[in-house]
């Protein structure tokens, strides 16, 4: 039989200028201080319920006692529970089981395939089904929350609207037609549909038979219909009572009704659950009679959250807001601050100075709450100046785990066929030892890049890796065989269609192999720790749930695992200190600190977009009923508000985010609105912004650096340099200096495109043997003679990717005009090709020896020469040639002339040709170095006198190697 139930419901605030569950605590122990442990707290989330075993553990000190039970009730709009573990008390023997997520997710991305199919014979890619389904389950949890059936949804598209909306009708016959006999298959039920009926069920039982101990519901400043029927049974049991979080009582009747009807204002949920409890919220009572402590900054953050439809108001604020109009307002200011930083940076230097400030205070508690993650990251980095490790509690999303971006880095590796910068992230990665000493595997992995992987890319998959490497040191070639044998397991058959439990089971595979070391084995570290743990409950969940997913390609499924590990985080078990934390604002709801510092107001941040609803447009939400999307902006309000009552708060915000403006939050707008309708200003802003500018600057002024000027002895000068390298020597001697004497030389890009001096070398390569087979006359079919010893040239490189596909097409333009200008030049015999050649010039310190080799010298029929050099760049001016500064050409018409060149007697040079060969349009290009007035043998001779006076200058010791 039922006892007797309260005539008037048990329902109380707590203010929200106090931290409530201490406050919690202390009503508790004044109101039933023989046996905490036979009460029953229930709270809206696992989150507040370790938030209120930690107020516990504070208030006793230390000292062991016996907790009340509590438990999680939780609210799926708040995204901060797991309906399906929820630790309700009765009913849950009679009900079936909640659906996991995972399986859910691929049984509704196997339906909208099956739609994509059905509807246009499209195919929709698994990575975007299981998006899709994602979104889906979010409207599913949403209706049954709401307790709404899908039956109505033929009503809610109109046929004048627009054609998509029928289309997605369309698609939601998923959820109406199919989705429930897939349930009833399976023998489960949503996670939603299951905690209704806990719910349901655990009132029911509370109804019939009511506990005999006390039963307290705390902390709930909104509720679904469920949970919010329980509370109404709560409030009116015999020992039951209902504690909200800082229920406004002190607001008036018109502020509280356009509260109900401003899904944006942070009471309104707990406007809509007050309504549900039948209550009027000015006569809520104060829980253990403990009044608010800051009523002014309370009267604040009022009407900074006023309504806009009742915002004339602010007229009259310097007369009504309080007793003492502006003084009042004043008071509120005291503790309140506001920093405006440069950028994220800035403020994120600036947000670590003051909570490494609130430390110089033994007994101050202070938090961090941000909607910005990159920012509490940024934070947590800057903290480690000073050797303070603090944690984000709002945890670290799964995929950016160090084992869950290890898997990521595996498949991409794989999709993208070998190529070097995602190979090397992956052989880079901490966890990666592939069965090696770490420090053993990091060199050879420095090694394989010096070699292999800087330069052109080389050809894809596996076994372009292995023939990259063919003919390197041993030691590189059973590297490269042991990454091979670790990453075989996921390299699948790209043309055959593969389960998704056997690709992530090669994936696995994989993964173990390359984390494993020379003394730990691979499972081992890789699903250590908290992150390893939770990633292989993810994958466990994956390979149990995917046992009926379709066969999909192969290149799909680094996607589709993208996709499934999206949205899980990881969140720390324990604080790392005691008395600093950063908190999301999800994560800092009913928590307290003595300093809080509320970061990232910008609108777009916080609050964050309202969004939008991929099935149903505003007005069918409403129609459907559903709650509005502005609601979220409510939420986010609530945090806000709460936030600004502490003890002292410090607002920031940044100034440009990734170089761009920004906009002040909303609610900074309603802030500066409201003071000046006052009157009144912030207090002056602390100095902590400046001091982060400060930071990183040197105490004392810099002094700039000379660039350098090295003055090795003659001796250790070079002695002998190519034509080419004179150009450098008089342009940037210092590049001389670390080439000759320095021994130094540039390392190619990773994953470069053919630079022109590869690219050069290729063509000259192809040139030269062409010309050697036929120097006097063309044969019968040139093109196809010159493509062929091009093919010999390229050789392997024609396997890279990005020569196939951007230099041999114009290798194949070059060779056609190359043809075509050697047909023209009849009579013309190619006399050498690559010549090499040298003279030797008297120098102060010695004999300097100049050498060259020449593309192609060509011999007239009068027998005279022609020097031809091959650009597949620019070649230089006129202008440049005239003024001594590209010496090239004159200087190897030197050598000519003298003889210099083997198999080229010494005679008279005539024309000194640069080939422009761009393979462009046009493809080829013959321009003349000099002129009538400066013809070859005037350039040279000017080459020479320059080239003997560079000599003698750098023959003195004191002429130092300018960097320029």
């Amino acid at each position: 039989m039922a006892a007797e139930q309260k005539s008037r419901p048990a329902v109380f605030t707590i203010p929200a200028d106090r931290p409530f569950f201490n406050t919690l605590i202390a009503g508790l122990v004044d109101g039933s201080p023989t046996d905490l442990a036979a009460v029953t707290i229930l709270l809206p989330s696992r989150r507040a319920a370790r938030a209120l075993r930690e107020a516990f553990l504070a208030q006793s000190g230390g000292t062991p006692m016996l907790l009340p039970r509590m438990a999680a009730l939780g609210d799926i709009d708040a995204e901060e529970i797991d309906l399906a573990g929820g630790d309700v008390i009765a009913g849950e023997a009679d009900l079936l089981p909640a659906i996991s997520d995972t399986r859910r997710l691929f049984l509704l991305s196997r339906l909208i395939m099956a739609w994509g199919r059905r509807r246009d014979g499209s195919a929709i890619l698994p990575a975007q089904a299981a998006a899709l389904a994602r979104d889906l389950a979010k409207l599913i949890d949403q209706a049954h929350v709401e307790r709404l059936g899908f039956g109505g949804l033929q009503t809610l598209v109109p046929v004048e609207l627009a054609r998509h909306w029928q289309v997605t009708l369309d698609f939601l016959a998923i959820v109406t037609e199919h989705w429930p006999a897939m349930l009833a298959d399976e023998g489960v039920l949503d996670p939603a549909d299951r905690q209704n009926r806990l719910l349901d069920a655990q009132r029911a039982l509370w109804r019939g038979r009511p506990p005999t101990h006390p039963v307290i519901a705390a902390g709930f400043a909104g509720a679904s219909p469920a949970v919010a029927d329980l509370l109404s049974l709560v409030a009116v049991l015999p020992q039951g009572q209902v504690v909200l979080p800082g229920v406004d009582t002190s607001a008036d009747a018109e502020l509280w009704q356009a509260v109900r009807d401003d899904a944006t204002h942070p009471q309104h949920a707990l406007a809509r659950l007050i309504d549900h409890l039948g209550l009027a919220y000015e006569d809520l009572p104060v829980w253990g009679g403990i009044a608010g402590k800051r009523p002014q900054r309370l009267a604040l953050a009022r009407e900074i959250m006023r309504p806009a439809a009742i915002s004339e108001r602010w007229r009259d604020l310097g007369r009504d807001l309080g007793h003492g109009g502006g003084q009042d307002l004043a008071t509120a200011l005291q503790g309140l601050a506001r920093i405006d930083c440069a950028g994220p940076q800035d403020e994120a230097t600036t947000i670590a100075l003051l909570l490494r400030e609130s430390l110089e205070d033994p007994d101050q508690t202070a938090m961090l709450v941000t909607p910005d993650r990159g920012l509490a990251r940024r934070v947590a980095a800057e903290l480690r100046r000073w050797k303070i490790d603090i944690d984000d509690s709002a945890g670290t999303p799964l995929n950016r785990t160090p084992p869950g971006l290890f898997l990521r880095l595996i498949a991409e590796a794989v999709l993208e066929d070998m190529a070097p910068v995602p190979l090397l992230a992956l052989l880079k990665h901490p966890l990666a030892a592939g069965g090696m000493a770490v420090p053993e595997f990091r060199a050879l992995v420095r090694r394989l890049e010096l070699a292999v992987l800087r330069g052109p890319r080389p050809a894809p998959g596996l076994e372009g890796l292995r023939r990259a490497v063919a003919g390197k040191a041993t030691e590189l070639v059973l590297f490269v065989e042991r990454i091979v044998e670790a990453l075989e397991p996921l390299t699948l058959d790209q043309q055959v269609q593969v389960s998704l439990a056997d690709a992530l089971a090669g994936h696995i595979r994989t993964a173990e192999a390359l984390a494993a070391s020379d003394v730990t084995a691979g499972a081992e570290r890789l699903w250590a720790g908290e992150a390893g743990e939770a990633l292989a409950l993810v994958v466990t969940e994956i390979h149990e749930a995917a046992r009926d997913f379709p066969p999909l390609a192969p290149r799909d499924y680094p996607m589709l695992l993208e996709t499934l590990l999206a949205g899980r985080v990881v969140r720390p078990r324990f604080g790392k200190h005691a008395r600093l934390r950063i908190f999301g604002t999800l994560e800092a709801r009913l928590q307290q600190a003595d300093f809080v510092i509320m970061a990232g107001l910008n609108e777009g941040s916080w609050p964050g977009d309202a969004g939008h609803d991929p099935w149903m447009s505003r007005p069918m939400r409403r129609d459907f009923g559903l709650r509005p999307l502005e609601a979220q902006i409510g939420l986010a309000a609530h945090d806000f508000a709460g936030a600004l009552l502490a003890p002292r708060v410090v607002l920031t915000r940044s100034l440009k985010s990734e170089g761009a403006p920004t906009v002040p939050s909303r609610w900074l707008l309603r802030l500066d609105t409201v003071l000046k309708a006052c009157g009144l200003a912030l207090p002056p802003a602390p100095p902590h912004a400046a001091w982060a500018r400060l930071i990183d600057r040197p105490t004392e002024a810099p002094e700039p650096c000379q660039p350098p000027a090295p003055c090795p002895p003659v001796a250790a000068r070079p002695r002998s340099l190519s034509v080419t390298e004179i150009e450098t020597w008089m342009r940037d001697p210092y590049a001389i200096y670390a080439r000759h004497v320095l021994d130094l030389r540039a390392i190619d890009p990773i994953d470069a495109d053919p630079g022109a001096a590869e690219r050069g070398t290729f063509i000259h390569a192809a040139l030269d043997r062409f010309i050697r087979a036929y120097p006097k006359a063309l044969p019968a079919d040139p093109l196809d003679k010159l493509l062929a010893f091009g093919r010999q040239a390229f050789g392997e490189s024609l396997d890279r990717p990005g020569v196939w596909a951007f230099w041999w097409p114009r290798f194949e333009r070059i060779a056609a005009w190359v043809v075509e200008e050697m047909a023209r030049r009849r009579g013309m015999i190619a006399a050498a090709t690559e010549a090499k050649g040298s003279i030797e010039l008297d120098g102060p310190a010695g004999t300097f020896i100049l050498r060259a080799k020449a593309d192609r010298i060509d011999l007239t029929p009068t027998g005279e020469l022609v020097v031809i050099d091959y650009k597949t760049g620019r070649p230089p001016s006129t202008r440049e040639i005239q003024a001594g500064l590209a010496p090239q050409l004159p200087l190897e018409a030197l050598i000519a002339e003298q003889g210099g060149f083997a198999d080229v007697e010494a005679a008279e040079v005539v024309a000194l040709e640069f080939w422009r060969l761009s393979g462009g349009d046009p493809a080829g290009e013959v321009i003349y170095a000099g002129d009538a007035a400066h013809p070859p043998a005037v350039l040279a001779g000017e080459a020479r006198a320059g080239l003997m006076a560079l000599v003698a200058a750098f023959d003195d010791p004191a002429t130092p190697y300018l960097a320029r």
